[in-house]
């Protein structure tokens, strides 16, 4: 369930997630300077409309977002850049819809991730890499296949993290 979501925060994080959707796509990078300037902002656009516990909100909702992400950039299934977008997403979102937008973004990138490895004929070599991973992880092993392996196929998450945010937006904006 959403909480309502400000039109300025609503503008706002939709611009960030376009814009490191977008250095994502062309770079698969996504730049410090864009993450740090969207928590800053999410934190102070908080502070100034709702004032101390608006703070709170965006400290858990960055907390939230950074800790949710962490474990699959220790496991090498999300890049640096991802874990500090959804921190950022979520100084503008508090707890609650930050945990939404993880879980839309988790469905979502599933999805599109399937779709890329059956478009790419890759069913059988993902397979393999999957029991693997699971295998390492059973034997509490970092796992050996990681999306940094240069064969593994790739789905830039910034774009993934920026549907998942019009999707919660749209639904926010309905619901008002």
């Amino acid at each position: 369930m959403l909480t309502p979501i400000h039109p300025a925060f609503q503008l706002l994080l939709a611009l960030l997630v376009t814009l490191a959707a977008i250095s994502d796509l062309r770079t698969r990078r996504i730049p410090n300077a864009l993450v740090l300037a969207g928590s800053l902002l999410g934190f102070s656009v908080q502070l100034f409309l709702f004032r101390l516990p608006g703070l709170r909100t965006a400290a858990l909702g960055f907390g939230l977002g950074f800790i949710l992400y962490l474990p699959l950039w220790l496991l090498g299934a999300r890049g640096a850049g991802d874990v500090k977008l959804l921190a950022a997403a979520g100084s503008f979102l508090g707890p609650a819809n930050t945990l939404t937008l993880f879980i839309v973004a988790a469905i979502l990138g599933g999805v599109l991730a399937l779709m890329i490895v059956l478009i790419k004929g890759r069913t059988r070599q993902t397979a393999a890499n999957v029991a693997v991973i699971l295998s390492d992880l059973f034997r509490l092993r970092r796992p050996a296949a990681t999306v940094r392996d240069p064969r593994a196929l790739r789905l830039p998450h910034a774009p993934v993290i920026a549907l998942a945010t019009f999707a919660i937006l749209a639904i926010a904006i309905r619901g008002s």
